[in-house]
């Protein structure tokens, strides 16, 4: 198995060879922004990583790596437009930094690179690459628009949730383990444990975004912290304490726009630590951990490889207490 280091370091290379044509600026310098931003490369390191572990060759997934970072960074500008998020990975998002228009335009021209990427390369696969990439994009909506309907909703179940996340960030990590998979000819059953090793990975790395907003630090996080209580998101946290709080306290503080802002945000995290549900989420995020790690272990992995699998999966879940 190459190193993280390693296929961390072939990403960025190829990501910094990308072509982009030199007229309208207006469109591709946003893009190229986005891409230069870095972030933490996982869902191509994944598709490398698999690839590499079921004997294929890393060169032969490259375009397939590059097309699913262009994909989840696409998915990310937009977000930032709906969610109005002004720092994202402690930069200006792009419709800060230019405006709206900008981003969502330049947002379409990521999604139709990434698709151009996804059909590259070996032929024979581009059927199967393009059917499970499209499905993926489907469901990542899918998951987005499930989101943006709980914003309406006080009664949203901790199930409807999970599955909400599962939709908006776990498919795509399962998707960029598979394509990894493909790429490497592997056999169905090794698709599969890898997809679900990727969609149980993503459970936990986004329960690991609902916790480090209200509770992480904002130098390591790269956001600020508090985000999601001021504009009443539904996380993890906030449906398990609406659903807890007998008190009532929580929805009193939901929609309230006279309270100060740093006040808010000390109240809902005094009513989440008083239920424990900081630790409580922790262990919700390790126990998917071992869920992913799991599903590997069907396939008959050596122990090298599975070790890299194992260190993956819980050093993603680990960027700020």
């Amino acid at each position: 198995m190459f190193s993280i280091d390693y296929l961390i370091k072939y990403i960025n290379s190829a990501i910094d060879k990308i072509y982009y044509p030199s007229e309208p600026n207006g469109l591709y310098e946003p893009i190229k922004y986005t891409l230069s931003e870095g972030g933490k490369r996982l869902r191509p390191l994944l598709t490398l990583a698999t690839c590499d572990a079921l004997g294929g060759d890393i060169d032969g997934a490259k375009n397939q790596a590059i097309g699913v970072e262009i994909f989840h960074n696409f998915t990310l500008l937009h977000d930032d437009v709906m969610d109005k998020a002004d720092i994202r990975r402690g930069k200006p998002t792009v419709h800060i930094k230019w405006d709206e228009s900008t981003a969502i335009l330049s947002g379409d021209a990521m999604l139709t690179l990434a698709t151009q990427y996804m059909a590259k390369g070996d032929g024979t696969k581009t059927w199967d690459v393009l059917s499970l990439f499209n499905t993926t994009a489907m469901e990542v909506y899918q998951g987005q628009q499930y989101d943006m309907d709980f914003e309406k909703r006080l009664d949203v179940t901790v199930e409807e949730y999970i599955e909400m996340i599962r939709l908006k960030t776990s498919v795509l990590l399962g998707c960029a383990c598979k394509l990894g998979a493909i790429m490497a000819g592997a056999f169905d059953s090794e698709q599969k444990a890898f997809y679900k090793f990727g969609e149980k990975l993503g459970l936990a790395f986004q329960l690991q975004d609902d916790y480090l907003d209200s509770f992480g630090d904002p130098d390591i996080f790269g956001k600020k912290i508090g985000g999601d209580i001021l504009n009443d998101k539904k996380t993890w946290l906030l449906i398990s304490a609406l659903n807890e709080d007998l008190s009532g306290e929580l929805k009193n503080l939901i929609g309230n726009t006279q309270i100060d802002s740093i006040e808010k945000i000390k109240r809902v995290k005094t009513i989440y630590s008083n239920l424990n549900l900081d630790n409580r989420c922790k262990n919700l995020m390790e126990q998917y951990v071992d869920e992913a790690i799991d599903a590997l272990k069907t396939i008959g992995l050596n122990e090298n490889d599975m070790k890299f699998f194992k260190d993956l999966a819980k050093g993603a879940i680990v960027r700020s207490n």
